[in-house]
């Protein structure tokens, strides 16, 4: 009988190589891919068909505060001059998991906001972006 192991991959199984360097001080990652469909009528009242037009990459890095400086030093005062490749590694090779890779391409940061707050033990800044491709299983 085969062995079947149903472990899921979990946040300590993602890393996060950002322009080429590992970014240990992520706190949450989102991205998404979205295609315009639009149904088309003709006669009666059910659609005949959907087409499907542009497709869009998008998403959401959040860093500590240290990482984001680090990425602005990076982009020579701004992170929104920065144009990167991505790659998100789920695995952990060291333990036995296969590694699943994502890859997102041309990411290009298109806000900087900064928010503290009184308490905070820490401080985290989300970065949302647009890239040209994100690729599964790259």
């Amino acid at each position: 009988m085969a062995d079947f192991n149903s472990r899921e991959y979990e946040w300590a199984d993602l890393t996060l190589i950002l322009g080429g360097r590992d970014i240990t001080t992520i706190r949450a990652v989102k991205y998404t891919s979205k295609i315009e469909r639009e149904s088309v009528y003709a006669k009666g009242r059910l659609p005949r068909s959907i087409q499907s037009g542009n497709m869009m990459f998008e998403g959401e890095i959040t860093l500590l505060r240290s990482g984001y400086e680090a990425l602005v030093k990076s982009g020579k005062g701004t992170v929104l001059s920065l144009s990167l490749d991505g790659l998100f590694v789920y695995g952990n090779p060291a333990e036995g998991n296969a590694l699943t890779t994502t890859r997102a391409v041309g990411i290009q940061f298109t806000e900087a906001a900064v928010e503290d707050k009184q308490g905070n033990k820490f401080q985290e800044i989300t970065l949302p972006f647009i890239c040209l491709n994100i690729k599964e299983q790259a």
